[in-house]
């Protein structure tokens, strides 16, 4: 049993993935950002989309549902809680719940924030994790419908992780993640490591993803926010980290 994950771009900056399970054949698209993208990546690999799961109800994550499902008669899973939000779903999960694809099975989680009821996909035997835009490379999606409480919960249960888990977010905002992170952390070695990294990827046209969670949870400031290193920078020594991600949250957001 194993699974073949292929990356390309869609829209301006979105990944596109298509999951594909060796055993039985089934091939998923992780969200629905765009049409053309997705049936090319197809054509490519010379596989026929079975299957699409998807982690929020934005229109950069769902728009090429209906042609999809309309060509290829593809089952939809998506998040309980946007069942309202999302046409054409099939099936419902959310955290605690599980999806085969064939003889890969991924566990759902809840990682609310970006959108209320987003949820992430993990192929735990294959290690691999798809965040969409509730964890980037060195960043998190911005906090449009949540708090920073559950936020906060959401990527610190994703912390939890192995360190080898390899994980594939929703856009290629590595650099910029990079440059605000070292702002308020110039001092991390792992953040100056992973910075430079990303800068010899991006100068030699390769994507950032999927990147080590191990590595992302040394350099990611969001993932450190119960770290005393952030709570000094921005004041708060002492305070909840919940109270320590909202303050980098809002940093990011006035970068």
């Amino acid at each position: 049993m194993s699974l073949i994950v292929d990356v390309f771009p869609a829209r301006s900056d979105n990944f596109g993935y298509l999951v594909h399970d060796t055993a039985s054949g089934r091939t998923a698209a992780i969200d629905a950002p765009e049409t053309a993208a997705i049936r090319n990546a197809l054509v490519h690999r010379g596989w026929t989309l079975t299957d699409i799961f998807i982690t929020h109800h934005h229109i950069d994550h769902v728009e090429a549902i209906p042609e999809l499902k309309a060509e290829f008669g593809a089952r939809v899973v998506g998040p309980r809680g946007e069942a309202d939000k999302i046409a054409d779903l099939d099936e419902l999960v959310s955290g605690g719940d599980s999806v085969s694809l064939g003889e890969t099975t991924f566990e759902v989680y809840d990682a609310p924030g970006h959108t209320l009821g987003h949820i992430v996909f993990h192929d735990k035997a294959g290690k691999h994790l798809f965040t969409a835009d509730a964890l980037f490379s060195l960043g998190v999606g911005r906090m449009f419908e949540g708090t920073p409480g559950p936020m906060w919960a959401g990527v610190k249960a994703l912390r939890e992780l192995p360190d080898d888990t390899l994980v594939y977010c929703g856009h290629e905002y590595t650099a910029s993640n990079a440059k605000f992170a070292l702002s308020i952390d110039p001092d991390n070695a792992a953040l100056q490591k992973r910075a430079a990294e990303v800068k010899d990827l991006q100068a030699s046209g390769r994507a950032t993803i999927p990147f080590l969670l191990g590595e992302d949870k040394a350099a990611n400031p969001f993932l450190r926010a119960d770290d005393p290193v952030l709570a000094r920078h921005y004041g708060l020594e002492g305070a909840d980290p919940a109270e320590v991600f909202a303050a980098i949250r809002k940093g990011k957001d006035n970068f």
